[in-house]
């Protein structure tokens, strides 16, 4: 039990000394930074003109399905990675998994497109 916490007190180490650190980079800005607000600048920006609207008003259904999307297809090259580093080893097996796991999501953005769900207008 005790080489145990030997073999993590560096890590502990390391965490105590990042949280210091972080915290002496916060608190030496809000120390020497110029903390001038004025109305110009902490008033809401939006795409370069004024806010038109309340910021706490509901967003459309399609912004939440294209993030959703978004968030699959981006663990989709999360998961191509570490296969293309082990395709000599894993064979045709590994091959011919991926390529079913890539027809699938293939499959689905195909339908996703001919929904609709990628149209913004």
């Amino acid at each position: 039990m005790q080489s145990v916490l030997a073999d993590y007190f560096p890590v502990l180490i390391f965490g105590v000394l990042a949280v210091v650190i972080a915290g002496a980079m916060l608190g030496s800005c809000l120390l020497f930074g110029h903390q001038k607000p004025y109305a110009e600048k902490v008033s809401a920006y939006e795409c370069g003109f004024d806010a038109f609207d309340d910021a706490r008003h509901r967003f459309d259904v399609r912004f939440y399905l294209v993030a959703i999307l978004f968030i699959i297809f981006d663990l989709e090259v999360a998961f191509l990675f570490p296969w293309a580093v082990s395709l000599s080893r894993i064979g045709l097996f590994g091959f011919l998994s991926m390529m079913g796991f890539l027809g699938i999501l293939t499959v689905g953005f195909i339908y996703e497109w001919c929904k609709g769900a990628l149209d913004w207008d």
